[in-house]
């Protein structure tokens, strides 16, 4: 993969995406993508930025094929577990969020418990 367009195409498949749900996933159109994967325009930093973030791909890698591919940093890793936690969390009741906390404390028995009540 010599150029920026083949690794955003390789990348893309491997995560799962269309060119159009990736474009939709970042707030682009499709056309964005496909002259990105087309080596037809010169990447905005704002768009490949935020490929990178959609994919968890590594931006050098992206840019000019170094590195690897995938960016598996942990405290990225954690960050995105915690997004997730967050975007389940909000959506159920006090009572529901409460015995999550609870199983999550048992978990890690070691952690010290600091009660909101």
């Amino acid at each position: 993969m010599n150029t920026l367009g083949e690794r955003l195409h390789y990348a893309r498949k491997s995560s799962g995406y269309t060119q159009r749900s990736l474009a939709d996933s970042i707030g682009v159109s499709r056309g964005v993508i496909f002259n990105l994967e087309k080596n037809k325009t010169e990447p905005q930093a704002i768009v490949i930025n935020a490929i990178c973030k959609t994919l968890n791909i590594n931006k050098d890698w992206l840019m000019d094929g170094t590195g690897q591919m995938n960016n598996t940093s942990q405290a990225l890793q954690s960050a995105k577990i915690l997004a997730e936690l967050y975007e389940v969390a909000k959506g159920l009741s006090e009572n529901e969020q409460r015995y999550l906390l609870d199983v999550m404390y048992k978990l890690e028995p070691g952690y010290q418990k600091h009660s909101a009540d």
